[in-house]
């Protein structure tokens, strides 16, 4: 009976060594696939992976739930050699991750219970539980449940709902300040807030409340004198005010394109 339950142990221990390492060898192909060929990888190729992992996992957990499957939680292991020298067996069983077995490694690796500061940290909080009246304990949880279906309720309404939440947010959220719009068009409109300091260079004299004319010199005479055979009737001049715009006659402008058509070369 011993013998049998022995051995039925020992092909329980090696399917799952089996399942465990398969499911090893997928999670580092998919973790190279990220970090080497993420710019082939394709969104249907990391659903498959994705796929791939989970039913390895529901194969472990079924493993572990089936009937002929022994209690592990009834097993103990029991070091019965210790050593601080490099056991070379044992860094090959554990891909190089646990080379010595020795007093400092067993702990951590044949804890069955909490490290102290966890369990330290449980009973803390054990005790603050107990002190919580049974009123306000009931007050806590049932926000955390109002909580937690209204974070499920978001979740699985459905993306359009949530699109449409976001842009009625941002078109009802501000995006100017008044006070800088009004500070600005008091600016453009009455200069307010504007320093007086005039630019640099000479500035031309005018009368008062007449527009200053700059960028070159102001003609006071404009004479238009054409050939000899034009002479006669080209002789008028032009008067411009000093500070006021000229207007030239109708009978200049006719003198002035009859010039121009007897100097043009064609009409020689």
């Amino acid at each position: 009976m011993q013998q049998r339950e022995e051995k039925q142990l020992e092909a329980s221990v090696e399917s799952l060594i089996s399942r465990v390492a398969h499911l090893k060898n997928s999670l580092q192909s998919f973790i190279y696939k990220l970090e080497n060929e993420y710019d082939r990888l394709t969104w249907p190729s990391v659903l498959d992976n994705f796929a791939l992992l989970s039913g390895q996992l529901n194969t472990v957990n079924k493993l572990l739930r089936n009937e002929k499957t022994p209690s592990y939680r009834n097993q103990v292991i029991i070091p019965l050699l210790l050593s601080p020298d490099r056991d070379e067996e044992l860094a090959k069983l554990t891909e190089q991750r646990v080379p010595v077995f020795s007093h400092e490694i067993v702990p951590d690796h044949l804890r069955t219970k909490p490290d102290p500061e966890v369990e330290e940290q449980e009973k803390q909080l054990s005790s603050e539980a107990t002190r919580i009246g049974p009123d306000v304990a009931q007050k806590q949880i049932q926000a955390l449940n109002k909580l937690c279906s209204s974070l499920l309720e978001k979740l699985n309404n459905p993306r359009d709902d949530r699109d449409a939440e976001t842009a009625a947010m941002r078109q009802n959220k501000p995006s100017f300040n008044p006070a800088d719009t009004n500070a600005l068009v008091a600016a453009v409109g009455f200069g307010k807030g504007l320093s007086k300091c005039r630019p640099p260079g000479p500035v031309a004299q005018g009368h008062p409340g007449q527009p200053m004319m700059t960028g070159g010199p102001t003609l006071q005479q404009v004479t238009i004198s054409g050939t000899s055979g034009h002479q006669a009737g080209m002789g008028a001049s032009v008067t411009q005010q000093p500070g006021q715009p000229g207007k030239i006659p109708s009978s200049i402008k006719t003198n002035i394109k009859s010039a121009s058509a007897s100097l043009h070369p064609y009409n020689r």
